[in-house]
């Protein structure tokens, strides 16, 4: 019974955290819905029920057969004061395409619909009430159908229109806005909704691999996201385990459990609270820095110049941690009073146990957990760094379980040695090789030119030799154990390392290295290049040309305004680059897919390409700068067109690709990472279609 309320307390702490999550995760309701009553004469009412969508969401139609997505639909409450006449119609008229997914024709509606329906009074005024049911989704995703109830007053009153806001809280009048009727023309129903809210988004259907990124709500490609982000906390907390500040306390913490209990079943609960407990103190440490930070907040420090330097700073500083320049610890008092409650025995005292553990081992942990925070943090995913946390402590807490539970497993296990140190020393070199990325895009936002990507390789080639020789043992530090043999798994790893230097080396002379294309500098930072790179291949001059590098060979536009009027004159469709120096995605998008030959003819040849890079520091001229409608001051090029992307696409992340024609309106869906060429091909032919259709 004891271990019962043990475990139901446990689960109770857990689904707090889960909950945490939950909401930190939840997405604004995507749909809006108002509702009105227009009086036709003759007793006859149009009851226009509307639906105001956020970018990247759409409705169902409701002319969609079985075996699809919900459709939209409508139940009117019968009553005696009126009839239905006809049935409901829909405007603008649905979207419709195959949807791979489900094997059919589906129809949708995008940014806004009315739903008319017609009904004939018998009384001067009366309430319509009844419900309506609908799906929304995105490019990857559906939310559960929903059901909304409404009730409409209807009065005959010449001139009149009754309204009416819904009687759920999603179901909300548009403030002083004009409402679009079923016989409003699309180019007037646009113009009724919010400026610069109504964005197509990618409805037709979920072959698309968008990462959030690029938006607040979820994608496919953000749950891979998340899930890298977990197996990265995983894998580190793996390498903790083997970490001179707790690989040694196994035997102890199991002997322990063993002897207090008293019993192999006591022994086997006391050891799972305990690692339930690892997990919760970490998964609440991700917990507080989400919540600290804020889900927008996350995202925009991705791109912080200033934030970049700091993570580059803290990094390095972790890494001569573990190169053993000094230890970092946290106070002895805080310490030593988690340690006398730890003795309370009981729930409590396991898990300050475990809350022990952490302080204890923070001189080993810190810098791992440190880094995977800053990743996950400067990746601008909301989750991050509690999933992140979660895996770090799954991956710390299952030994200690297990080796409690089968105490035997322990005569397996390695004696504790030098080679502990060598794991940790490891570890610096790597941390102090992946803090250079931080720093490189801050030298990218403020075009210092200094960590070039030639300099950027020969500093990693340099770490990952001397690395390669520290694991040969051809290298000792002032606190490395003597070397008598090198075993098989070290080998190994040095092999692994010192060929990963080696591959690294034709980089200098140019080589694409696409599987690192999110790591390091673009190709046109290079000053020795045998291979084509980010070289600017201006047809003609252009604004903040000389800032900027090409991929591909590519013409490419760096202001708005003037890459519209440009495709003006060549009548051209407009594909908008939203971008980033420190966005990795971009790179992998532009060495993974700009690359294909076909994507790249059509590039050249069908559209006027605009890369707009929103963490650019470049100042702007005074006659430029300006406040925001949001209040904000924008006082340089990034904030320019991050303010552009957010305005007007109601996003702000990269990579974000959007069509447009020349007058800045949209033409398709746009689209965010997507590493599928076949799919990104599909998007450009479907852009230059609607561009041509559209004249």
């Amino acid at each position: 019974m004891l271990f019962a309320e043990y475990m139901r307390k446990i689960c109770f702490c857990v689904t707090l955290i889960i909950l945490n999550f939950c909401a930190l995760a939840q997405i604004s309701e995507p749909v809006k819905w108002s509702f009105a009553a227009k009086e036709l004469g003759n007793g006859q009412v149009d009851l226009l029920l509307t639906a105001v969508i956020e970018p990247g969401w759409h409705v169902y139609s409701q002319f969609i057969d079985e075996g699809g997505p919900i459709p939209t639909s409508f139940k009117f409450t019968p009553s005696k004061d009126y009839v239905l006449v006809g049935k409901t119609a829909e405007s603008p008229k649905a979207v419709s395409a195959f949807d791979k997914a489900f094997n059919m024709e589906i129809a949708w509606h995008e940014k806004k619909v009315v739903f008319k329906q017609r009904i004939k009074l018998s009384t001067v005024s009366t309430v319509v009430s009844g419900t309506l049911e609908f799906m929304v989704c995105d490019d990857s995703r559906c939310l559960p159908p929903e059901e909304v109830s409404f009730k409409i007053p209807v009065k005959i009153e010449a001139g009149a229109t009754a309204k009416t806001s819904g009687s759920l809280p999603n179901t909300i009048k548009e403030p002083e806005q004009k409402q679009a009727t079923a016989d409003t023309p699309l180019s007037e129903a646009v113009k009724a909704s919010p400026a610069d809210t109504l964005v197509p988004a990618y409805a037709k259907g979920f072959e698309s691999d968008r990462v959030e990124l690029s938006m607040p709500a979820a994608s496919k490609a953000k749950d891979n996201t998340l899930l890298g982000i977990f197996l990265a906390g995983f894998a580190g907390g793996l390498l903790a385990f083997f970490m001179p500040c707790i690989y040694p306390m196994i035997p102890l913490t199991v002997s322990f459990f063993t002897k207090r209990s008293g019993s192999r079943q006591k022994g086997i609960r006391s050891a799972v609270i305990y690692g339930l407990s690892i997990v919760i103190v970490y998964v609440f440490l991700g917990v507080v820095v989400t919540a600290v930070f804020g889900a927008s907040a996350l995202n925009d420090l991705a791109s912080s110049a200033f934030f970049n330097l700091f993570f580059f700073v803290v990094i390095v500083l972790f890494a001569l941690s573990f190169l053993g320049a000094f230890e970092i610890t946290l106070p002895a008092s805080l310490v030593n009073k988690a340690d006398e409650k730890s003795n309370q025995g009981g729930l409590m005292g396991l898990f300050f146990m475990a809350f022990t553990l952490a302080l204890v081992s923070f001189s080993c942990t810190g810098p791992i957990i440190g880094y995977l925070l800053v990743e996950t943090v400067s990746n601008g995913v909301t989750l991050g760094p509690a999933v992140g946390m979660l895996g770090f402590s799954i991956a710390l807490a299952i030994p200690f379980t297990l080796f409690a539970i089968f105490p035997s497993w322990l005569k397996e296990l390695p004696k504790s040695g030098g080679w502990m140190n060598s794991v940790k020393v490891s570890l610096g070199f790597l941390e102090l090789a992946l803090a250079f990325k931080f720093l490189s895009n801050v030298d990218l936002a403020y075009h210092w030119g200094i960590l070039n990507r030639d300099v950027f390789l020969v500093i990693w080639i340099v770490i990952f030799g001397i690395w390669a020789m520290y694991l040969l043992g051809k290298i000792r530090l002032s606190h490395d154990s003597p070397i008598e043999f090198i075993s098989l798994t070290r080998l190994f790893f040095a092999m692994v390392v010192l060929g990963f230097a080696i591959y690294i080396v034709p980089g200098l002379w140019g080589a694409p290295l696409k599987a690192l294309s999110g790591w390091l500098p673009p190709p046109g930072t290079q000053e020795f290049n045998l291979h084509s790179g980010r070289t600017d291949h201006a047809l003609t001059p252009k604004k903040y040309q000389g800032l900027f590098e090409a991929p591909h060979g590519l013409d490419v536009f760096y202001d708005y305004e003037e890459g519209l009027n440009f495709a003006s004159k060549q009548n051209k469709p407009v594909l908008l680059d939203f971008t980033g120096h420190s966005c990795a995605n971009c790179r992998r998008m532009e060495q993974g897919v700009w690359s294909d030959p076909e994507v790249l003819k059509i590039l050249k040849n069908d559209y006027v390409l605009i890369s707009l890079y929103v963490d650019d520091r470049t100042e702007l001229p005074q006659n430029e700068k300006l406040t925001s409608e949001s209040g904000k001051e924008i006082k340089t090029l990034g904030q320019k067109w991050s303010d552009l992307q957010t305005r007007k696409f109601k996003t702000n992340s990269q990579p974000y690709y959007v069509i447009v024609n020349t007058a800045g309106e949209t033409l398709v869906p746009p689209r965010a990472f997507d590493l599928d060429i076949d799919n990104y091909i599909e998007f450009l032919n479907s852009g230059k279609a609607a561009f041509s259709t559209k004249k």
